[in-house]
């Protein structure tokens, strides 16, 4: 919550309001004693223990309103006719944080306690008791302090909302804009590796044609061609797929465990845990993981096995994928697109990656996403 007044630490005007009160609370109560009684010091100290307890009316609210409408109560009956400043600030405080419906409860109990206590302080008049207790805590000051308190939690809402949606639209817009320089790059690169590639294919053809003898080179421009379209088709599927198509998600891992089996790799699926609803982005962002590490297994590893592991946990999500390649300890992976990409999405979501060679032999892609809980 803040204070309004930028550069003041909270702590510091807790505390100012806190003994301002307090000093009020004194002020009032002392002037009507003349006497020191052990029931007039138990009645100073009641004042100074309600006011001062207003210093931690951000921290816990309930506990400070507790104490200060005991403090109320108990000094009323010690004989002191002094408002209910501390209950008023302690009412305001509660509202502000979202503890209504225990505020209006408590409200309640201290506003059928004070005449009880002006009646233990020594009045014998019903009315006048009644007189007191309601000159200690109006009703309509108690209403002003709930209202002020919840007009303030609703207004701080409103600006958390607005200041959310702004970061929810400039995000988006941003992701629109990668998208569309993504979709401008990929036709750009499409065309011109096409061309590499029809050139390519067709001087490799008239050599044949002639009996000459292919230079390595040549074949290996058409090979980087023909990979190069094969990415990039692949890339422009996954584009369009997320805007036409409902997207993937941690239901269809099966599948890409299944479609790698039929390119000879023997790939099993491990799920563990209870399975959990999670955020919509964490569903896509797993799916993206096992997709991306299949695909450098069968491009790239030489690998023969390759295990995917889900787990469920209550607060994360743990997506692992491990290969038997020809990757070793000794050898540090060079981050290609794919990985750049999947730490993106796992960094923007809070999580963590590793990506390294194992010890024993083989990759490992190993991504922890945050799961968070609504209450």
């Amino acid at each position: 919550m803040s204070t309004g007044r930028p550069g003041v630490p909270p702590p510091a005007v807790d505390w100012a309001i806190a003994v301002g009160v307090t000093a009020a609370l004194l002020v009032t109560g002392v002037s009507g004693q003349h006497s020191t009684t052990h029931l007039d010091l138990l009645g100073i100290a009641l004042l100074t223990a309600g006011g001062l307890a207003l210093a931690a009316r951000r921290r816990a609210p309930v506990p400070v309103l507790v104490v200060t409408g005991l403090c109320a109560v108990g000094y009323q009956a010690a004989g002191f006719d002094v408002p209910a400043i501390a209950y008023l600030f302690a009412v305001y405080a509660a509202v502000r944080a979202g503890h209504r419906t225990f505020t209006v409860v408590a409200s309640v109990a201290v506003l059928a306690a004070l005449p009880l206590a002006a009646l233990v302080s020594g009045l014998h008049d019903t009315g006048e008791a009644f007189a007191r207790a309601r000159g200690a805590l109006e009703l309509a000051w108690l209403i002003a302090a709930g209202a002020a308190g919840e007009a303030l939690r609703q207004a701080e809402r409103r600006a958390d909302e607005a200041e959310r949606t702004r970061e929810e639209t400039a995000r988006r817009r941003a992701d629109e804009e990668r998208l569309h320089i993504a979709r401008e790059l990929h036709d750009s690169l499409t065309h011109q590796i096409s061309v590499v590639k029809v050139q390519s294919e067709a001087a490799v053809h008239v050599a044949r044609k002639r009996g000459e003898e292919v230079p390595e080179a040549l074949l290996a421009i058409q090979e980087a061609a023909r990979e190069a379209t094969r990415e990039l088709r692949a890339t422009l599927e996954a584009l369009r797929d997320d805007d036409t198509t409902p997207p993937h998600g941690l239901d269809h891992i099966p599948e890409l465990v299944e479609r790698a089996r039929t390119t000879g790799l023997e790939a099993t699926l491990t799920i563990a845990g209870q399975r959990t609803d999670v955020p919509a982005a964490v569903d896509r962002t797993a799916y993206r993981i096992v997709q991306e590490s299949l695909t450098n297994v069968a491009r790239h590893a030489a690998a023969t096995t390759a295990t995917v592991s889900i787990d469920y946990r209550p607060d994360v999500l743990a997506v692992q994928v491990d290969d038997d390649g020809r990757a070793r300890p000794d050898s540090a992976p060079t981050p290609g697109v794919g990985l750049l990409g999947m730490r993106e999405r796992v960094t923007a979501l809070g999580g963590r990656l590793r990506a390294e060679p194992r010890s024993e032999r083989g990759f490992t892609v190993r991504a922890e996403l945050p799961v968070e809980r609504t209450s």
